[in-house]
């Protein structure tokens, strides 16, 4: 099947050659004929499969014979949205639609400006759309078809309230379409509350991870985590790298110690204010740095093409959450590397993600880093220090500015 066999409108087709997209992936023929019927459809895929385009690519054809706003797409965070828009205007281009973007982290004033001069296709965040519902800027009214994309991600992060206020204001008869990668309980009740008769569309199982991608793991003691880390930095050729870390001050540590071992890194979290976030994802999509450490903000809907390596720094709680880290690389059919630092107290959480897969993982080692083979993987007494206004134990403002001796100290016991 070629996607001129999926789609009818000429503007749309001659985007999609423009975008270099040929054959068409298992989620987009699929969904994209149930789509454009106009019936409910709950699709289930595994990340980097194509889920963006195969409720844009209806969704824009359905456009071309409206006016004013008739579609809605929510997503979880604002890297996502601000990716599905971007790949909406890429589409829509040559139909001169406006797909427009409401996103949080921003100032109101543009989004009001925008919401008044009016959008054809709306990509949104629920908080930040929502507080414009109830201020009065935006009306719902001729929303034809409802897209909730990453439902389970948006009921994890308790968007749940918010979708259901924002629900209240679109019309009931319309066409709505859950897409996630995963459909555990909770999204699953709420599918069956929200759609009607909906159409199943799963084209890999729950669990599935990318296939072009290579899985591995380290075993390495905690407080040897980023001496590992640049240690493999410095003998490998990884060219462009997500490393995810459990929190936010976990990330900025790391990123510290990386930039004291001379490696070009940024980060992103959501501590970093939209400007900040929007300047680390563009640094690393452009190649300007090596490195993006990130917490699990970025494991959905970061689209970026050639990252080489997926670096599990900590072992993820939730073994789903595995599969969504390391879906942003080997995207599309292309290949890459999933890299996990695994220490002694992390074995269950790993244990679940192996159930998950279904197979036991490759485990690797250098010497020096093991927890098998080195020191008890516990962590020492907490020194006697106490915290100054500078903000850490070593009177310094930037943790950059701290030794590797010192690094390590804040790693052990921050």
């Amino acid at each position: 099947m070629t996607f001129d066999t999926l789609v009818e409108a000429p503007q749309l087709r001659e985007a999609i050659r423009r975008l270099g997209w040929t054959v068409p992936t298992p989620i987009q023929e699929a969904a994209i004929p149930v789509a454009r019927t106009g019936r409910d459809l709950v699709g289930i895929a595994q990340t980097g499969t194509g889920k963006t385009a195969s409720f844009l690519i209806p969704a824009i054809e359905r456009q071309l014979d409206r006016e004013g706003l008739t579609t809605l797409i929510l997503c979880p965070t604002r890297e996502l949205a601000q990716q599905v828009a971007a790949d909406g205007r890429a589409l829509a281009q040559d139909a001169h639609l406006f797909v427009g973007e409401i996103v949080g982290g921003v100032k109101f004033g543009p989004q009001i400006r925008d919401l008044r001069a009016g959008f054809d296709i709306l990509v949104a965040t629920p908080g930040r759309l929502l507080d414009h519902i109830e201020r009065g800027n935006a009306d719902l009214s001729g929303i034809e078809t409802l897209v909730l994309d990453e439902a389970d991600r948006m009921l994890d992060m308790g968007f749940r309230p918010q979708i259901e206020a924002i629900l209240k204001h679109v019309p009931r008869e319309r066409q709505t379409l859950f897409y996630s990668a995963t459909m555990p309980n909770g999204v699953h009740a709420m599918a069956l509350r929200m759609l009607k008769d909906p159409e199943w569309v799963t084209v890999t199982p729950q669990g599935t991870a990318a296939s072009g991608v290579e899985q591995t793991v380290y075993s390495v003691r905690t407080d040897r985590k980023p001496a590992l880390l640049v240690e493999l930095l410095e003998q490998t050729n990884w060219e462009q790298v997500l490393v995810f870390t459990a929190t936010k001050s976990g990330a900025d540590l790391l990123v510290a110690r990386l930039k004291h071992a001379g490696v070009d890194t940024t980060v992103l979290h959501g501590d970093r204010d939209m400007k900040e976030r929007a300047k680390a994802l563009h640094s690393f999509a452009d190649g300007h740095v090596r490195v993006l450490v990130a917490t699990d903000i970025a494991q959905r809907g970061l689209d970026i093409e050639g990252i080489s390596h997926v670096v599990n720094y900590d072992v993820p709680r939730n073994a789903e959450d595995y599969i969504h880290r390391i879906g942003r690389t080997g995207r599309a059919g292309a290949t890459g590397t999933a890299v996990t630092f695994l220490a002694a107290a992390e074995l269950g959480a790993m244990k679940d993600i192996e159930r998950l897969l279904g197979r036991t993982l490759p485990r690797l080692s250098l010497p020096g880093f093991d927890y098998e083979n080195g020191a008890a993987d516990s962590t020492p007494p907490r020194p006697v220090a106490t915290m100054n206004r500078t903000g850490n134990r070593f009177g310094t403002r930037n943790t950059a500015d701290l030794t590797p001796e010192q690094l390590e100290q804040l790693l052990r016991v921050g």
